[in-house]
């Protein structure tokens, strides 16, 4: 499943909507199963009402029902969430990515109402998403434990890189609750102990690579799927040089996918990014080896 960027234009500050249908089109021609529109890796926070309801039916009517579309509708607000994920239904999504309420720090009970309450009133099928890194709160698996039992609660993506995590995680899977990894560098080890596969932000950039690499695991190819994940490692080392989605626009934009535009307060990478970047895609046949450009080493400590 690949976590979308949204390209936007830079000289009128709108959806690129052509764009958008492009790096979709990307992904499907890729092999990625799912696509989760106006996420976090898609600027949700900096898209208004009108413009979210626009990309997610834009995004709906592109994939014509080829693959599953989510959407995400998490917000530090219950209510604002429920409103969200109600928009988002209308546009004609399959299910919502729900993020833990960022900022606001709610205990684990407050997070089990939270994520009950949106699943009752939202009208679709509720993804819980982890990422304490960005919320500043973590859903332990104590709490999804819980939230699992609910009848339109169906899986969890959870962006922790932990091992330990994972693990308890997937005593909980079920046929009706799938465990996702969130975390690109860790997702191979992730997906090879039993997750049923990945929200991806590299997959923006090599759908194809990282498809091949999810079937890998589902195959239980460990060696396939390590050489793999050993290719895309400079990928994610990248990908981690500046806040998500900075360096995924930079690189959707030298794929001609879109601008590496952001809207304010996230800036187009840093120019000192650029020739590992090039570097990167060079060596995975993204564009063109530059003449006279000397190989970067990249160190990896996840």
């Amino acid at each position: 499943m690949c976590a979308l960027a949204t390209p936007l234009r830079c000289r009128d500050d709108a959806l690129d909507l052509d764009a958008v249908g492009r790096l979709i089109d990307y992904q499907l021609a890729g092999g990625t199963r799912a696509l989760v529109v106006a996420g976090s890796t898609g600027e949700a926070a900096a898209l208004d009402d009108e413009e979210y309801s626009a990309l997610l039916q834009f995004a709906v009517e592109r994939i014509a029902s080829r693959v599953p579309v989510l959407a995400g509708s998490g917000l530090s607000a219950t209510r604002k969430t429920i409103l969200q994920t109600a928009r988002a239904r209308a546009a004609g999504v399959d299910a919502a990515l729900v993020v833990a309420p960022a900022y606001v720090r709610p205990t684990q009970e407050g997070m089990y109402r939270h994520f009950s309450e949106v699943a009752e009133r939202g009208g679709l099928p509720v993804v819980l998403y982890n990422v304490p890194s960005r919320t500043g709160c973590d859903l332990l698996p104590e709490t999804v434990a819980r939230l699992a039992g609910h009848d339109n609660i169906v899986g969890i993506k959870e962006a922790l890189p932990d091992a330990v995590r994972m693990s308890a995680l997937l005593a909980l899977k079920r046929a009706d609750f799938s465990v996702l990894s969130g975390d690109d560098p860790t997702a191979a080890r992730a997906m090879l102990a039993g997750a049923d596969g990945v929200v991806s932000v590299a997959a923006n950039v090599a759908p194809a690579l990282f498809s091949a690499l999810c079937v890998a695991c589902a195959g239980a190819d460990t060696a396939q799927a390590q050489a793999l994940d050993q290719r895309l490692r400079p990928l994610y080392v990248l990908l981690g040089a500046e806040p998500n989605p900075i360096p995924v626009k930079w690189c959707l934009s030298e794929l001609g996918i879109g601008e590496a535009y952001l809207r304010l307060p996230l800036l187009a990478l840093s120019a000192a990014h650029h020739a590992m970047g090039i570097d990167v895609l060079a060596r995975l046949g993204l564009v063109e080896t530059p003449a006279a450009h000397s190989r970067v080493d990249y160190a990896d400590d996840s």
